[in-house]
């Protein structure tokens, strides 16, 4: 084995590296997750398979066979029509046709829509047209076709929604007042989700994918489960996926509590414990990537946590494997290098049951 390694950055910078400083990364990336999450390092087995993984000289690498595992994904069946800020290729296809080759010509296992904004607020004047684009694509599709959408709890601030806007309130030390908004907000938004999730139900929905959940902090993530447990009270039959926007859930109101337990600093496990309260059918944490450091080091990191979450999960837990998240560079198309390398290390070191 040659002694310099080739990987990336965390923004995606092609570096070499001894294998004596990939080992390093690796031990102190876990070590960093285990601190943070107050959860177990990685092993010495772990560490050195991990090791193997990044020391593979193939561009591309795969897990064993016999261990491959399910996808869903937040959209990824309309890249083929989108633009590059989301990574795609703005392709002159229909909608249908970006969904009929994502499926039959990429070999997808779920296919995933929603609406070019991607969020709930904008969604929900539009709720037919896309019940009807929900409707047609299903009915020429064999796979599940999940429809999906951020919470995103920003918008319902001032000046694209009704309610004062916190990160105006809090640095003039209104700290009241910006905590009841993010209240009253949280509460409108979780009226809505549970709106448009029922009305894509009426029109046959496989799934429904709660994206990029609490990215607005804690008042976010109360809305998106609060608006799940209803959900599976009166759509029973309509999966669910909570993907989540970070590894820790930001404070930005504090004191918000869900059955009784503070949802500002929970980390993955803990938040897992939480969507499988509401009755969500899939999990999928988010864990940041730094882009100082290198792909060994955020990777050993991911890991780390999704090794523990699923250690814990009594639901699948797909990882959400994107850019700037589980072990991916912070870049709009992250390099196959990158996402084989992570794929196959969250497979087969931190047993997740899909991606």
């Amino acid at each position: 084995m040659k002694n310099k390694i080739m990987t990336r950055m965390g923004d995606g910078a092609r570096v070499e590296l001894s294998a004596e400083q990939v080992k390093e990364d690796i031990l102190t990336g876990t070590q960093d997750a285990a601190d943070r999450g107050k959860i177990p390092e990685l092993n010495s087995d772990d560490l050195e398979q991990l090791f193997d993984i990044f020391a593979d000289t193939n561009r591309i690498v795969a897990v064993k066979p016999g261990e491959e595992v399910i996808t869903t994904d937040d959209g990824a069946a309309m890249t083929l029509v989108g633009d590059q800020a989301d990574g795609g290729v703005a392709l002159p296809l229909s909608m249908m046709q970006s969904v009929l080759t994502f499926e039959r010509v990429c070999c997808a296992d779920t296919a995933g829509i929603g609406h070019t904004d991607y969020s709930c607020k904008p969604v929900k004047p539009i709720v037919n047209y896309e019940k009807q684009k929900y409707y047609t694509l299903n009915q020429v599709t064999t796979i599940p076709l999940m429809y999906g959408m951020q919470p995103n709890l920003g918008q319902y601030f001032q000046p694209d929604g009704p309610f004062p806007n916190p990160s105006e309130l809090l640095p003039s030390g209104k700290i009241k007042e910006a905590r009841e908004a993010q209240e009253e907000a949280a509460e409108q938004l979780r009226n809505d989700l549970v709106f448009v999730a029922k009305s894509l139900y009426e029109a046959g929905c496989d799934g429904f994918n709660f994206d990029t959940a609490a990215s607005t902090g804690d008042a976010d993530f109360l809305a998106a489960l609060e608006a799940i447990r209803e959900l599976k009270k009166t759509t029973p039959d309509m999966a669910i996926e909570l993907g989540m926007s970070s590894e820790f859930v930001l404070g930005l109101h504090g004191d918000i509590t869900f059955d009784g337990v503070r949802l500002a600093g929970l980390y993955p496990h803990d938040q897992l414990k939480m969507a499988e309260s509401v009755g969500a059918d899939i999990f999928g944490p988010a864990i940041n990537v730094k882009a100082t450091k290198s792909t060994p080091w955020n990777l050993a990191r991911a890991v780390t946590f999704v090794k523990e979450t699923v250690k814990v999960a009594d639901i699948p837990v797909h990882p959400n494997v994107g850019m700037g998240v589980c072990g991916l560079p912070m870049y709009e198309s992250p390099p196959i290098d990158c996402t084989t390398r992570a794929a196959k290390a969250l497979v087969e070191i931190g047993k997740a049951d899909g991606l």
